[in-house]
């Protein structure tokens, strides 16, 4: 069910106040109604005893009419709201506070010890009353002797409707906490159901595919936390995508040129148009870009091994030794355009712990990309120098550098600027991206400095070997 959660809470709390109604209406009513039955009837038995002692002075010798102390009676029967009654032992009604026809009246089966060990008696009273009563009895003595009795008789029903008025008031302050405690509904309700609303809809949002989607909640909570995490996760995710796209698109567009070419070469040679004498130049093309193709097929494949994890095979080596390596292995290009390198080592020996094959990888794009983009008859800086803990690789040209709104992009995959576009066709785009990623894997870093028609420098770091030999 859509709304289960709002709609179990709302239940619950339905149940909370039916079921604490019911407890308060079966327990609190029995426990005001045992509290006042005490009370009232220790009331009653402290005035029997005291109109008993009125009476027992009659029994010792003094000269006094009962219906003397019948003004006392009557007043403590008033004030307590009872019927009291003094009878003798024969359980004879001898005074009766309501003046009515039970004086006179014979108590059948008359017995003050009914009430056993407690100190009250529950009932009609020997069917006296047409209700129930609760009565107790006071012994009226003298000379060492019970001559008679002071039953005072109080309805259950004045009880009942103390205890009833007693519990209308806890009735109406439970009333009060239940209606106040509505504010926990609607904290609940505007701090949880209302934002896992908003999230539960981002979520469908996000799974239908709408990336772009924001879930409106501002809130410094754990939802807010929760709603800016999908947020930013769906921000990525959403760069990602059009990551993809874009790269799908640069593959398409790189694989397409030289497919193009290749076919347009082949079809001119079969349908004749390119005369066989020009066949070796024209095949010469195709195998080019053949060649273009295999570079940008190894440049994807070294993308997709840096994407994952350990790939590096670290070993202590000597990056001046890599260095002239490298750049040797240059030397016909540079012939070609009269190019020269100016090579630098802070130290003879200059140990790295590093992953070989692939610092060697970066030092190939970084010199490779300083000879396409130099001129003719200039000269390429490599540095090689410590300091601290750190190696550091400078590759510097003097060729045509990086337009400003450009330096920022060299490093995404198939970038190309608008100048190497022009002057570099063969280039795939790729080999930034991969140098990058390799010094980031190596947990280093790699930084540009580059100023338009005047050259650029890439400056790298590399972790410094413990050993001070040659391995």
């Amino acid at each position: 069910m859509k709304h289960s959660l709002y709609l179990k809470f709302i239940l619950g709390y339905l149940l909370f106040g039916l079921l604490g109604f019911t407890a308060i209406a079966s327990c609190s009513y029995q426990m005001m109604y045992d509290n006042f039955l005490k009370s009232k009837t220790e009331a009653m038995y402290d005035e029997a005893n005291s109109i008993a002692s009125s009476y027992s002075s009659i029994y010792q010798g003094k000269k006094q009419d009962l219906n003397a102390a019948y003004p006392q009676l009557l007043a403590v029967a008033q004030f307590l709201k009872t019927e009291i009654w003094v009878i003798n032992r024969q359980g004879i009604i001898v005074v009766d506070s309501d003046r009515s026809s039970r004086s006179g009246t014979v108590i059948e089966n008359f017995d003050p010890t009914d009430t056993g060990n407690r100190p009250y008696w529950e009932g009609d009273y020997y069917g006296l009353f047409p209700y129930d009563v609760v009565s107790v009895s006071a012994p009226i003595t003298g000379n060492y002797n019970t001559y008679g009795y002071v039953l005072v008789h109080l309805p259950i029903s004045q009880i009942q409707d103390e205890a009833n008025k007693a519990l209308n008031i806890v009735y109406l302050t439970a009333l009060m906490i239940y209606v106040l405690s509505l504010v926990i509904l609607l904290v609940f309700t505007t701090t949880v159901y209302f934002p896992l609303k908003k999230i539960t809809e981002g979520a469908n949002q996000y799974a239908a595919g709408n990336l772009t989607y924001q879930i409106d909640l501002k809130t410094h909570d754990e939802m807010g936390y929760l709603a800016a995490t999908l947020n930013y996760m769906s921000g990525e995710l959403n760069k990602m995508e059009e990551y993809q796209r874009t790269f799908i698109a640069n593959v398409s567009h790189d694989f397409r040129s030289p497919l193009t070419s290749i076919k347009g070469y082949l079809e001119a040679i079969i349908d004749g148009t390119i005369p066989p004498e020009m066949y070796e130049k024209y095949l010469t093309r195709v195998i080019a870009e053949t060649d273009r193709l295999n570079k940008l097929t190894q440049g994807m494949l070294t993308l997709n091994t840096l994407d994952s994890k350990g790939y590096l095979s670290r070993s202590n080596f000597d990056i001046n030794r890599v260095v002239k390596d490298t750049a040797a292995s240059f030397e016909g290009t540079c012939n070609a355009k009269n190019i020269n390198f100016d090579l630098t080592f802070s130290d003879n020996i200059q140990m790295v712990y590093a992953d070989l094959g692939k610092i060697q990888q970066v030092l190939y794009n970084l010199i490779d990309n300083a000879i396409k983009f130099s001129h003719p008859n200039s000269t390429i800086y490599i540095q090689a120098f410590i300091q601290y803990e750190k190696a550091f690789v400078s590759v510097k040209d003097k060729g045509i550098g990086i337009p400003k709104d450009s330096v920022k992009k060299i490093w995404e995959r198939f970038y190309k600027t608008d100048l190497s576009r022009g002057k570099d066709k063969k280039g795939t785009g790729l080999g930034l991206s991969i140098v990058k990623e390799i010094i980031q894997a190596h947990g280093e870093n790699i930084d540009v400095i580059t100023t338009e028609g005047v050259g650029t420098e890439f400056i790298f770091s590399l972790p410094r070997s413990g050993s001070t030999s040659l391995h």
